[in-house]
């Protein structure tokens, strides 16, 4: 079976990586969706998306001449943030998009998240001023 850019098929996926996600197609052939390509949505862990084994739609986006297979899962959905339009109001939180709570617990989570790194890192290296004897 040939793929060719712009053909949307079903796919397995078969392995996930901290840069994307790797889906077998029909034909034994296996491409990769970069994880810019999950979703319309910043995805900071792609396993808050993906599992091993989830039959998932994907568009190819290229094919190089090597052979590799670059695939969006993205494209295949509809854009929920459409150029230029208003902001939805009511009850969509179940629908891929998240809450406005959602965000702000994430926000908060990552926050916190990062200032105990940074406060790890600060008590190895001796912390702050100068203190030399």
């Amino acid at each position: 079976m040939s793929i060719e850019v712009g053909s949307k098929l079903s796919g397995k996926v078969t392995g996930i990586t901290h840069f994307g996600a790797f889906v077998l197609l029909p034909g034994g052939v296996t491409g990769l969706v970069h994880i810019s390509e999950v979703s319309h949505n910043y995805v900071k862990d792609i396993h808050d998306y993906l599992k091993i084994n989830d039959e998932v739609t994907v568009k190819v986006i290229h094919v190089d001449k090597d052979g590799k297979i670059g695939l969006s899962i993205r494209q295949t959905m509809e854009n929920p943030n459409p150029s230029g339009g208003g902001r939805s109001r009511g009850s969509h939180s179940g629908h891929g998009r998240a809450s406005f709570e959602d965000k702000l617990t994430r926000f908060m989570k990552d926050s916190e998240d990062r200032l105990q790194a940074l406060r790890r890192s600060e008590s190895k290296r001796g912390g702050r001023g100068g203190r030399r004897g």
